[in-house]
């Protein structure tokens, strides 16, 4: 990908993040994430129902890579089912691992494909991937 969309995808996306902003429902799955790395403290909050992501939403303090990431993340996974979701998460681990990943499946995800070249940006791209992990495994 030409570094200057990448960077273009990932400044709109800090700047104007999707669905940023908690409600209160306690239909959600909530979760808070922090790194160890970087400034980032972020609330998640997850709606399913039938097996499909109805709304993903997020708040909190975190650097561009982390409110990018989730808002990219966000965009890519609702209206998907569950068993959609963790495919995604798993493809997009990889890539940031990298491993060979379904380019196709990540959509604009792969913005994040060379995040590996800065080792202490990697837990900033991964958080917004593990929030949704750890709230997928309160699904009963």
């Amino acid at each position: 990908m030409d570094s200057n969309l990448r960077r273009e995808i990932i400044l709109d996306n800090y700047q104007d993040p999707m669905n940023r902003g908690l409600i209160e429902d306690d239909s959600y799955l909530k979760v808070n994430t922090n790194s160890e790395s970087c400034i980032d403290n972020l609330d998640f909050m997850m709606k399913i129902e039938d097996g499909v992501v109805k709304d993903i939403r997020f708040d909190g303090e975190a650097c561009a890579i982390s409110t990018s990431a989730t808002s990219i993340m966000i965009r890519r996974l609702l209206g998907k089912s569950v068993d959609e979701v963790k495919k995604v998460l798993e493809e997009y681990q990889k890539m940031l691992h990298e491993e060979e990943y379904d380019e196709e499946l990540l959509g604009e995800l792969i913005v994040y494909d060379e995040i590996s070249k800065q080792p202490n940006r990697l837990n900033c791209a991964l958080l917004p991937s593990e929030a949704i992990e750890k709230m997928l495994k309160e699904i009963k």
